[in-house]
Formats: C-alpha cells, structure tokens, sequence
C-alpha cells in the first residue's frame, strides 16, 4: 500500500528508513510510533521526548537547516512541514534526499491522518492506529464539552514586531473548538498589527503563547493592565504542536472552555 503526503508524492512503505525529522511535534509522534532508532537527525527545537531524542544528532533549526549535516547522516527520508520549514531548504534536499515526506495539518481531525501517513510510511501502522483510537477518544470528550459564549480572542505569537495567527492556521482551528474565533487581520497566515483601539475594542480578551516568543505570566500582567482587556498566558505546545502533543492538547482545550 501507498501513502500519500501533503504535496501528493506518493511514498511506499520503508521498513529500513533513516529518518531526519526537521518538524518538532512529528519527531515527538515517530518516538511514540517506535521509530527513535531509525531517527538519525533532528532540529535542536525537537525536544520531547528528551530521555530519547537528546542523543540524536542536531542538524540546526527548523529554518536554519545545516544541510552539510543532514548530507552526512544520509538519510532516506526527510520529514518537513509547510509551515515550519522553509521551502528553499525542501528543494536542496530534494537534490540529496531519496524522499521528502511533507505535512500540512491545518485542523485538529487532520491529526488521524498525520499518524496514518507516519504509521504507513515507515512501517508502524498497528501502533499508529492505537494512536488514531487515542486520538478519537479525547476528540469524542473535547466534542461532548458543553461550548462557552462564543468569544474572539487575539492569540499573539511575538513582540517587536507584535504578530498573530489568520483564521487559516492550526491554532484558530483548535481554539475554534471551543468556540473562539480570531479577528481577521489580512491573508497573511502570521500577520504583524499594531495596537489600536479598533483592535482592542472587537476582542473578548487577548491570549500570549508560551511559544515561539516565551511570553510570561509578567508579560500578561502588564499588557492587561495597558489594555484594559482579559489577557492570558497560554501553553504554546498544547495548541500548536500536532502530533503526540495534540492528544493533551485535546485535554487542554477543554480545560481552556471550563475556565
């Protein structure tokens, strides 16, 4: 059987795979499908599991690849996202790489068939689908939690310059389950803004991820008080990361929608 990617390369299954995985939430999820010893590189942002993954080799960052690196440890397969890697980076690989297996999950269900493909793939596929039923399981919970008022909420990734998420990412996605939307900022998957009153003015309250900027609980208190407006400090892997770390994430939303 063949297994389809987010580009529509069609890939067979590769029991004997070397594995680079430039994507930090899928190293995570090939870990839990029993693949660790078939993972020969990874980014320096891939850090869980770290009892497992701290002894395999770094090959730079998500967009700072050292290709040199990656061309030494010969991997069969190279694991991208279109959001975390940059595409430059996918078409030098393409020169050395066998194969480039690409993801672009955009919604929470797209987590079965992220696992499928890795299962498939790589030849993990019963562990992959106890994986799915895991998945389903906490996705039947989080659908049966009765939803909040409907509320927007500005949910801020950096500073200087400040930036956001569009209504077309995985995070808004999430944060749409529990029935809070994003404000529009343009086409742009991760905007800049300004502060404005405007701005203030049609949001229920403001979120800070945890990650990529390492937002505090300080930051929050400040922003809070120069805005006028609810502002939370939010764990930046429950909602971003896809993957393994989507089953608590799963978890976190709900506690998210008691709150």
């Amino acid at each position: 059987m063949a297994y389809t990617d987010a580009l529509g390369t069609v890939h067979q299954p590769a029991p004997d795979a070397r594995i680079v995985s430039l994507v930090p939430s899928l190293t995570e999820l090939l870990c839990d499908l029993g693949l660790a010893a078939q993972l020969v590189g990874r980014t320096g942002f891939c850090i869980h599991p770290w009892d497992v993954v701290r002894d395999i080799p770094k090959v730079g960052g998500t967009k700072d690849v050292n290709l040199d690196k990656i061309r030494a440890l010969a991997p069969t397969h190279v694991v991208l996202n279109i959001d975390e890697n940059e595409k430059a980076t996918a078409e030098a690989l393409a020169g050395f790489v066998p194969h480039l297996v690409v993801t672009h999950p955009l919604r929470p269900r797209d987590n079965v068939g992220l696992a499928q493909l890795m299962g498939g793939v790589f030849c993990r596929a019963p562990q992959a689908a106890d994986w799915c039923a895991a998945f389903e399981a906490e996705y039947a919970l989080l659908r049966a939690t009765p939803p909040g008022p409907p509320q927007t909420m500005l949910y801020c990734i950096w500073q200087d310059p400040w930036m956001t998420i569009s209504r077309h990412t995985y995070i808004a996605r999430m944060l749409a389950e529990i029935g809070w939307s994003v404000p529009d900022l343009g086409e742009e998957r991760y905007p800049a803004f300004r502060w404005s009153r405007e701005l203030i003015d049609s949001v229920d309250g403001v979120l800070l991820s945890s990650e990529p900027y390492r937002f505090t609980e300080a930051h929050a208190d400040v922003l809070e008080r120069q805005i006028g407006k609810p502002v939370s400090l939010v764990d930046g892997e429950m909602l971003s990361w896809y993957g393994s770390r989507s089953l608590q994430g799963l978890r976190y939303l709900r506690e998210l929608a008691r709150r």
